[in-house]
């Protein structure tokens, strides 16, 4: 019997714990060129997205529209009026990848291999890590975190903390009502000034012993990645 799929989400949060502004913007992240290039090495080890409403719209404006020119770059999400090679990939990954929106108030989703989802289910969500099939990602999409956070389903916390203060703005985790143990795998410090730290959700031993041990899946280094 193989191994289950992983749920994986890549956040960037604000050092005062925020994962995005008041009003949802990411003028804030702190662009790493070494993080980058490992997204774009890490991407293809998924081959699916789960998307809240207002991520899936961000992502599907920039990402679904963009080309890659001769020299096989796109533009930098980051950094305006730059191009960049690594988001290429990111580019070519995210278009070919399914897509998992869970909306309640969106009509449709165009962008390809998209499919809309009215609620969250969790009983659906591990039955589709059960599927054969690479890991899935979240990117952003706070609600969608808090939920499957809330229902010990997400495997892997990636964080890329950055060296701003906002002093206000939306926190990551809503309504989640557990104390989620965490392991701490990684913690790298980068050129920019972000650090990037990877956690396992830590998971109980069966049998009601109430023992606790770290858990990486069957695949022991995490995947980096963000975009």
């Amino acid at each position: 019997m193989g191994h289950a799929r992983r749920i994986v989400t890549f956040e960037w949060i604000t050092a005062d714990g925020f994962f995005a502004g008041p009003d949802g913007n990411l003028d804030w992240v702190v662009p790493d060129e070494e993080q980058a290039k490992a997204a774009a090495r890490d991407i293809p080890n998924f081959d699916t997205v789960l998307f809240g409403c207002r991520t899936y719209e961000i992502f599907e404006e920039f990402w679904r529209h963009v080309v890659v020119d001769d020299a096989g770059t796109v533009p930098d999400p980051h950094r305006p009026g730059r191009r960049s090679p690594e988001h290429s990939a990111i580019a070519i990954a995210l278009n070919k990848m399914s897509k998992l929106v869970f909306s309640r108030t969106l009509k449709d989703v165009t962008w390809r291999d998209s499919r809309l989802v009215r609620e969250l289910d969790p009983r659906g969500i591990k039955t589709m890590k059960m599927q054969p099939g690479k890991d899935m990602i979240i990117f952003g999409s706070g609600s969608i975190v808090s939920q499957l956070t809330q229902h010990g389903l997400i495997d892997a916390y990636q964080l890329g903390v950055c060296p701003v203060f906002l002093g206000k703005g939306q926190p990551l985790l809503t309504g989640v009502s557990k104390h989620v143990r965490l392991d701490l795998l990684e913690a790298k410090a980068l050129p920019s000034g972000d650090v990037m730290l990877r956690y396992s959700r830590r998971k109980k031993i069966s049998g009601g012993t109430g023992i606790t041990i770290p858990f990486v899946g069957d695949k022991a280094k995490e995947a980096v990645v963000g975009t």
